[in-house]
């Protein structure tokens, strides 16, 4: 309190001097030796702690691991200092449809049913252009031959497109529906292994029935 005391009635401002360099500091050799070391091919995969407790074990002393630490965080990398896997931008796969008739995207959802606990199953097929429902069953249960039969029921009433888009269920994969598009020469599309968001016409078009 005595010291507070007597700062504040008689402050004294501080001078900053420029402080001597220490006589152990490193030579710019010795640190890019030091760098060196860190990012050679032996110890980049590997802690500041760890390499000099490996150095020290053979009898070589470079430096300190604060230093260690300082030379790395000079250079910007102390974070990325490994071997980092370097993975290409991937563009997302889009399907665009010019004209009507050209992709129909289909799913299946659940409706509730009359009583706890049931539910019925609805196949939905829109057209992504005009967002036109060209199809819409509803059925007790789901399966690839549903499916198939479903199809067919609605490229007889509309068109055959050049592409149906759905996602990755049991049902979408099913051998019917492969075999179903196939022998209509119409090109198979899913959604990407574990992306909910591939789908997005039919799951907007669910929520707002729901």
């Amino acid at each position: 309190m005595h010291r507070q005391r007597a700062a504040r009635l008689s402050p004294v401002k501080r001078v900053d001097a420029p402080r001597p360099a220490p006589p152990n500091k490193l030579t710019s050799v010795e640190e890019a030796v030091v760098l060196e070391t860190l990012n050679s091919d032996r110890f980049v995969d590997q802690a500041p702690e760890q390499i000099f407790a490996v150095l020290l074990g053979e009898g070589t002393y470079l430096c300190s691991v604060s230093t260690m630490y300082r030379l790395l965080r000079r250079e910007k990398q102390v974070l990325e200092r490994g071997r980092q896997a370097r993975h290409p931008a991937r563009k997302v796969p889009e399907l665009v449809a010019y004209q009507p008739g050209e992709v129909f995207s289909w799913d299946i959802t659940k409706l509730a049913g009359p009583s706890k606990g049931a539910y019925f199953d609805a196949y939905v097929m829109i057209d992504i252009y005009s967002r036109y429902i060209v199809g819409c069953e509803v059925h007790a249960r789901e399966s690839g031959l549903l499916v198939q039969a479903f199809m067919k029921n609605v490229f007889a009433t509309d068109q055959v497109p050049l592409v149906v888009h759905a996602d990755r269920g049991t049902s979408m994969t099913s051998k019917p529906v492969a075999s179903l598009l196939s022998d209509l020469d119409v090109l198979r599309s899913h959604s990407r292994p574990k992306v909910s968001t591939d789908n997005p016409y039919s799951e907007v078009w669910f929520k707002t029935l729901k």
